[in-house]
């Protein structure tokens, strides 16, 4: 056969075919006409988180106040320093009630930081600035395992190592106590009442064998569940605005007594 009339042949054959095929019957659902689907956007990228500081890379964020140091500078004549080495409970002090920190009053917390981390920079952030007094406030971070699993003894030799050397640079000492906490909202389930309870003993038995002054803010904030009401903080832990207030009172007049010579 010729070749131009076999493929018209076959053109035939399959235009035929075509309209013979089925058609649907009424109420059957036909197959759903699939297109190409547009090529798809790309996805927003999430941003780059920020580089971190240089002290956020250290252990210990031993360099987080080396340039407020460096401004501060030396004492004045006459003067009278007062640095408040702790936690975050100590550095939202500074943001809640900036009108506190003047005067002599110095903020050196750090957001959750350990009594072994504050001792790491307790030179350079406490006895580089050459304070009349230091107010330590030590052990919450400890309790919640910030540092890993501890134990009191460890936390009360860290506390006794930073009393010893302020005292051994003619540095007074206030020792303040953990504040009250019924639980830890970033670690839930270790039950630190009793633990920050029994730490809190022994604080003041030993400011009390030791001859420094005792700062106890646990038993003006404590509810009946030893930890503290939702009417001084947010999340059980850190005080709000009206918790600094009930503390600040009780700061100055701890501070008042270690400075009587």
């Amino acid at each position: 056969m010729n070749p131009r009339y076999a493929a018209a042949a076959l053109l035939l054959t399959a235009t035929a075919g075509a309209q013979t095929q089925p058609q649907a019957k009424a109420g059957t659902a036909t197959p759903p006409r699939v297109e190409a689907s547009p090529q798809a956007a790309p996805q927003a990228q999430a941003p780059a988180p920020a580089p971190k500081k240089p002290w956020e890379l250290e252990w210990d964020y031993y360099s987080r106040y080396s340039d407020d140091n460096r401004r501060l500078g030396g004492r004045v004549s006459g003067e009278r320093r007062i640095v408040f080495m702790g936690d975050s409970i100590t550095e939202n002090w500074m943001w809640t009630d900036p009108a506190f920190f003047t005067n002599g009053f110095v903020d050196r917390g750090i957001s959750g930081q350990t009594s072994a981390q504050m001792l790491v920079r307790f030179r350079q952030d406490v006895i580089d600035l050459r304070p009349d007094v230091v107010v330590l406030l030590a052990g919450t971070n400890d309790i919640a395992q910030n540092g890993g699993r501890t134990t009191q003894e460890a936390i009360e030799q860290n506390i006794q190592s930073m009393v010893e050397l302020a005292r051994s640079h003619g540095i007074r000492v206030v020792l303040a106590s953990v504040l009250p906490a019924f639980d830890f909202p970033w670690r839930k389930g270790l039950e630190p009442a009793d633990k920050i309870y029994a730490l809190n003993q022994w604080i003041a038995g030993y400011s009390a064998g030791a001859g420094i002054v005792y700062l106890d803010y646990y038993n003006a904030m404590a509810d009946d569940r030893r930890g503290l009401p939702a009417s001084l903080s947010q999340d059980g832990v850190h005080p709000n605005a009206a918790g600094y207030a009930i503390m600040e009172p009780l700061a100055r007049a701890a501070v008042t007594q270690a400075l009587v010579p």
